[in-house]
């Protein structure tokens, strides 16, 4: 790879930290991976980072920096609003700290609309157009692309599908949907049915317990069939606001809780088409995502490369 091209993606998470060098095309060449260690804060990330970035160009020019964070940011000026998971980044001029690392242009945007941009160029939205990714994981976040860019409504708002209300009592899609509210969920089945596959299959983990359906669900157990049932409908019903509002071509679902897989994406297909009015039915297809832990830093040298 020539200097001209060398591109460095960047995913900061609240426990996982990858920096990529790669091309215009979207296509990764190195990798650094790292644990985040929580107890040290934005200040630990920010000197993994540091330690990071030299031995990853290994003495090439860096030519752009994208940036994908986990949490709201100011994506034109490239500071940090807040993060959800670690002290020390409210109001972090990140985009400037990057350029005097790199002395490259920097990009910033949320790691959800990232994401969102890795799976429309590269993953499994190429193609279609417009867009919508949501990602299931510990939250729900979600991006929208049209015509290859990310769509950002008006300052500080986003595609903040995990925030949308389900009911006037304040039930979001993030409160029922996310991998901590369906861990939650499964430990309250427990409760109500010990002897049941899902119960015997998680024993007393308190962490993560959402790892356990799909092996539930090949053992016929109804409670995990339920469950999922569940799933599927509130992300059904959420995502028929995306649908009415702004029509995609295609819906991708990525995160953790993806790895549920066609059961999860078939009852999410069902659900969408029982809440979206006639005339736009059938509605937009409902995919999962492809690109995997890959999707932010694809999408964050695909930001890298649009900017310059």
């Amino acid at each position: 790879m020539s200097d001209s091209n060398l591109l460095l993606g960047i995913e900061i998470g609240g426990t996982k930290l990858q920096l990529v060098l790669g091309d215009a095309t979207g296509v990764i060449h190195t990798r650094r991976r790292l644990v985040v260690e929580t107890a040290h804060g934005a200040a630990g990330i920010r000197q993994q980072i540091e330690r990071t970035i030299p031995e990853l160009a290994a003495g090439q020019q860096i030519t752009a920096v994208g940036v994908g964070f986990g949490g709201p940011v100011d994506w034109r000026t490239g500071k940090i609003n807040r993060s959800h998971h670690l002290a020390g980044w409210s109001g972090f001029a990140l985009a400037d700290w990057l350029r005097s690392q790199t002395g490259a242009d920097v990009f910033v945007d949320n790691d959800a609309n990232v994401a969102a941009l890795g799976e429309a160029l590269r993953g499994a939205g190429v193609g279609l157009n417009p867009v919508c990714y949501v990602t299931l994981g510990s939250g729900v976040g979600g991006g929208l692309v049209t015509e290859g860019r990310i769509y950002h409504g008006a300052i500080p708002g986003e595609a903040e599908i995990g925030h949308l209300w389900l009911d006037r009592n304040g039930m979001t899609v993030e409160s029922r949907c996310s991998g901590w509210a369906v861990d939650a969920r499964i430990r309250e089945l427990n409760r109500q049915a010990p002897a049941g596959v899902l119960s015997r299959l998680v024993g007393n983990e308190t962490r993560g317990e959402a790892r356990h359906v799909t092996a539930a669900l090949g053992e016929g157990d109804p409670a995990a069939r339920h469950l999922l049932d569940e799933i599927g409908e509130d992300l059904g019903f959420g995502l028929s606001h995306v649908v009415h509002l702004f029509h995609p071509q295609v819906i991708i679902i990525g995160g953790g809780l993806s790895a549920l897989g066609e059961p999860l994406r078939a009852g999410v297909a069902a659900a969408l088409v029982s809440f979206t009015m006639e005339a736009f039915q059938p509605g937009p297809e409902i995919r999962l995502a492809a690109l995997g832990e890959d999707a932010v830093p694809v999408g964050a040298l695909l930001l890298a490369r649009a900017n310059p």
